[in-house]
């Protein structure tokens, strides 16, 4: 009996420790700090970037994307992610891969990787559940499955770190650094997306960044995230709007199956905090 109370305290441990974000200190990035990392998603055989910048606003000026107001996270339509905190939510210690692929609503676990309806289009196959599995999904006749490289700057040589869980809580936590997340055969290598030596080029879009205030004057954004209207009203995550304001203008998707082609490139894990690892070629 005392050994099933234990074993199920542990895992009510495991379960709150995996669902509670990690507490902010004073590292950086910082309120106001703005840096710039290179991501891509490298799907069998084609590089994609998420569509939108969660910038849009409502006829009273409120953000229709919560998670953009309140962590001050994006991209802007060029392989970048702008990472400008507006709150505690992104700083320090929380300045992680998931924070940004909230703000788009692509949800990502150890073996699945799921766009939201808005970036479905524009995906280089047409998976209509947006969808790609371990096991399940094919790349060239061929089940994949999924990995994420990591690499400190993006003018690394090395092929980077490989992490194969946990991908939200992979750290962000310096400037310039580059994330691929790919679903691949197992055998296939991942390099950095092609536009990683772009990345000084491609941050000067928002060297000006506007403050949240400044953005969404409907709506304020206190430090701590907490988002609420001139007239009171609390807006909370659940209040997500599209990234993308409207689909219909979307480039035709390739037709193809996801895994009717050639595949190029590669592959980071740790169990607790941080996702696990494998140690990087030099």
């Amino acid at each position: 009996m005392a050994v099933a109370i234990v074993i199920v305290l542990g895992l009510a441990l495991v379960i709150y420790a995996r669902q509670s974000r990690p507490a902010a200190d004073a590292s950086a990035p910082r309120i106001d700090d703005h840096w710039h990392h290179v991501y891509g998603f490298y799907l069998c055989d084609t590089w994609f970037q998420l569509e939108g910048d969660g910038e849009a606003l409502d006829v009273n000026g409120r953000p229709t994307n919560v998670q953009y107001a309140r962590s001050g996270i994006h991209s802007h339509d060029d392989g970048i992610i702008h990472w400008h905190p507006f709150s505690s939510v992104s700083i320090g210690s929380r300045a992680r891969l998931g924070v940004f692929l909230d703000v788009y609503d692509v949800d990502i676990s150890t073996t699945k990787l799921e766009f939201p309806e808005e970036q479905r289009p524009f995906l280089p196959y047409q998976q209509e559940d947006g969808v790609f599995e371990n096991g399940e999904t094919e790349c060239n006749g061929e089940t994949g499955e999924l990995k994420a490289v990591v690499w400190e700057n993006f003018s690394d040589t090395d092929s980077g770190d490989t992490v194969i869980a946990d991908y939200d809580n992979i750290r962000l936590d310096q400037d310039a650094m580059v994330v691929a997340i790919a679903f691949v055969t197992d055998d296939e290598d991942v390099t950095m997306p092609p536009w990683a030596p772009e990345l000084e080029e491609r941050a000067q879009i928002d060297g000006g960044q506007l403050s949240s205030n400044e953005l969404f004057p409907g709506a304020n954004v206190d430090e701590d995230g907490n988002i609420t209207t001139d007239d009171g009203e609390e807006l909370t995550p659940d209040d997500v709007g599209p990234a993308v304001d409207d689909t219909d203008d979307a480039d035709e998707p390739a037709t193809t199956d996801a895994g009717d082609a050639d595949s190029e490139e590669p592959a980071t894990t740790d169990a607790a905090d941080e996702p696990a690892t494998t140690d990087a070629d030099s």
